[in-house]
């Protein structure tokens, strides 16, 4: 099973989620952290099959990194 890790940071800027990815070429954002995870497992499967590469039995693990800056 191949394995890939997605990192999903926030933006404090502009208020959106996004994620940036070498092995899986994706990036995506959005405003909500749910639609962003549900538009990776889409786009992760496509992207993907159009690159010839494994796109069955696949695990995505996502990790989500946030940080605020308390005034």
């Amino acid at each position: 099973m191949d394995k890939y890790t997605i990192v999903i940071s926030f933006d404090d800027e502009t208020q959106r989620w996004y994620t940036i990815n070498d092995d899986i070429p994706l990036t995506l954002e959005d405003g909500s952290l749910d639609a962003l995870i549900c538009r990776i497992k889409i786009a992760a499967l496509e992207v993907l099959e159009l690159n010839n590469m494994p796109h069955t039995g696949i695990s995505l693990i996502f990790k989500v990194e946030a940080q605020s800056v308390m005034a």
